[in-house]
């Protein structure tokens, strides 16, 4: 039986372990997490039934797919600690920005089989979507199995990891700009007398579609936007004062200053 491992288990993990365990897709029994606050501890151990400890190396030492749940510049530390505890077939899985395969090998000292992800808090609600890459150690066998997880709490691509860095832009912290949007669509019908939970409900509802309907039918969003605009129409106007304060020049601007910090934090490593 493959035993799970996480070291760290904030938020992100706790979706990720949610997730697994909702969807059958792992035994309680076969995850084992830690956690730096007895709070955090005696919290997940309750909610999702799982061993929880304050050893990083128990942790290491059963796991055979070991998350990462850590901050970036606590990689290096937690790999020196966890170093010995580590065997040939440890599959290490990380999920934080800006770290290369080849930095985690590097901060053990040996060569580990390592995949590199990008995960986002929409996992929390089973509709995340997840960007993993690998390094040549990694078999077949062993990706399959690490995919098989994290379609447990959304989807998942497999990409190049020399594109890795671009995915927080794109959906790691894509979802803040979302709620950004749900959150001013909501005020402009807050303005026009709805009320704010029914304004909240009717946006996120309308976003939540909006996205759906680009997933199933697989039109260009270009082609379903026309679809929704009438000539002479409201849509036509809304879309023309959005073009007017530069909406989409403003996303990329988003996306690139995105792209830039997450560069930024992996030369601080």
């Amino acid at each position: 039986m493959t035993q799970i491992g996480f070291i760290g288990c904030g938020k992100m993990a706790q979706a990720m372990i949610g997730g697994m365990i909702r969807s059958k897709t792992v035994k309680a029994s076969s995850i084992i997490a830690s956690a730096t606050t007895k709070d955090t501890r005696v919290k997940v151990s309750d909610q999702f039934g799982i061993e929880v400890t304050g050893d990083n190396a128990k942790v290491a030492k059963e796991a055979d797919l070991l998350f990462l749940g850590i901050v970036p510049g606590l990689h290096k530390q937690i790999l020196e600690e966890i170093n010995s505890h580590l065997s040939a077939d440890t599959v290490i899985i990380t999920i934080a920005a800006g770290l290369t395969t080849a930095d985690i090998s590097a901060f053990a000292g040996k060569k580990l089989k390592v995949i590199r992800t990008m995960p986002n808090t929409p996992s929390l609600a089973g509709e995340g979507m997840s960007a993993i890459s690998v390094n040549d150690e990694v078999t077949e066998e062993e990706l399959e199995t690490v995919l098989k997880l994290f379609r447990s709490f959304g989807k998942t691509e497999v990409i190049s990891e020399d594109l890795m860095d671009s995915i927080p832009a794109i959906s790691g912290s894509s979802p803040a700009y979302v709620y950004m949007m749900i959150e001013a669509m909501a005020d402009g019908g807050v303005r026009q007398g709805l009320k704010r939970d029914q304004a909240y409900r009717l946006a996120a509802q309308a976003v939540l579609g909006a996205a759906k309907m680009v997933l199933d039918t697989g039109k260009h969003p270009g082609e379903l936007k026309d679809q929704v605009t009438s000539p002479g129409g409201a849509t036509i106007a809304a879309t023309e004062a959005l073009e007017k304060h530069r909406f989409r020049g403003a996303i990329l601007e988003a996306m690139e200053s995105c792209t830039t910090t997450v560069k930024e934090l992996g030369n601080k490593k």
